[in-house]
């Protein structure tokens, strides 16, 4: 069995980069719940995504273990266009879709999925924290279930951070838990 831990990243400040967008200080004192939720477990390697939020959110847990964080490209959020009130709706309603300048939820997803079966793969019998975001993840979770869609993605938007438990027999998804999360307003 494989156990992949996916760590969407805690709150972080909104701004103009958001490749290097930090964490607010809420979500930095967050990480500690991040670290006590993990506490007790054998971590056999950490990956995040190459955003900041995402491998800060992480980091204290794997400095406690005195490991590396190893970042994967394919990991990061989507690609965000020009917003507009029904965007949202108008992704998860079809994959193929994407606002202006934006990334459609099935590249998304794709990515994220090969990275994923990368991961199992090369860390087979393992247990791994990945560091993630929001919509990355949602898009995992309904490659595995595909009736988890806007609503699913509306319950957990605000968890930042929001710890999640996935056991694999080999590419087989056998479990889902959830492990914590922390209901946040998103800053703005």
């Amino acid at each position: 069995m494989t156990t992949i831990i996916f760590v969407r990243h805690a709150q972080s400040v909104f701004g103009s980069d958001d490749r290097n967008r930090p964490l607010s200080d809420a979500g930095l004192e967050d990480r500690k719940i991040v670290a006590e939720t993990l506490r007790d477990r054998k971590i056999d390697a950490f990956l995040s995504s190459s955003y900041k939020r995402s491998m800060d959110t992480i980091r204290p847990s794997a400095e406690l273990r005195n490991m590396d964080i190893r970042t994967d490209e394919r990991f990061r959020e989507r690609q965000c266009g020009d917003f507009t009130s029904d965007s949202l709706a108008r992704r998860w309603a079809d994959f193929s879709w994407a606002e202006e300048n934006g990334e459609c939820l099935a590249s998304v997803q794709g990515r994220n999925m090969e990275a994923l079966r990368d991961v199992l793969q090369d860390y087979a019998g393992q247990t791994v924290v990945i560091g993630t975001h929001g919509t990355a993840l949602s898009t995992i979770l309904n490659f595995y279930n595909p009736r988890f869609g806007l609503q699913d993605f509306l319950r957990i938007v605000s968890w930042m951070p929001y710890v999640i438990e996935l056991t694999f027999d080999g590419d087989k998804l056998i479990s889902v838990k959830e492990l914590n999360h922390v209901d946040k307003e998103i800053s703005k």
